[in-house]
């Protein structure tokens, strides 16, 4: 299952992605927004963060930026939001860093670019080895 949401500023770019989904056959759960009315970007964030906080399921963050979508999410213990810009960027957040949601923007990322990234990211996974242990220290709270 991939969960997915946006605000108002990727309204049109989380439509487009929902349609290339379900053409490559995954099953989307559309947490909002569901038009383009002025929202609040966190709201959207903590929904999708929530799903995948403790599960299998990936996620997708559209905003007009990704920049404030990923901040939000970050803010979850077990959340690994990844603000992407390309394929390679998309690639390494799952091989290196097991993120666990992407980010990106709809009004900075061109539709073909986000498909890319979001087929890369849906269809990588994670190396572990000497990257696990970098992983496992972002939840430590500041533990040394």
């Amino acid at each position: 299952m991939i969960i997915i949401g946006s605000d108002h500023a990727g309204f049109a770019m989380k439509e487009a992605i929902k349609e290339y989904l379900a053409g490559l056959n995954y099953l989307v759960e559309d947490v909002g927004t569901f038009n383009e009315d002025s929202v609040d970007y966190p709201d959207f964030a903590k929904k999708v963060a929530k799903k995948v906080q403790d599960s299998d399921n990936l996620g997708i963050l559209i905003c007009g930026t990704g920049i404030g979508m990923s901040i939000s999410a970050n803010r979850f213990v077990g959340v690994r939001c990844a603000l992407c810009h390309d394929a390679y960027t998309a690639e390494f957040a799952r091989k290196h860093n097991n993120a666990n949601i992407l980010a990106f923007g709809g009004r900075t990322t061109g539709l073909e670019i986000a498909k890319q990234m979001v087929y890369i990211f849906l269809n990588t996974s994670f190396e572990g080895g000497r990257h696990q242990r970098r992983v496992n220290k972002i939840d430590t709270e500041g533990e040394e």
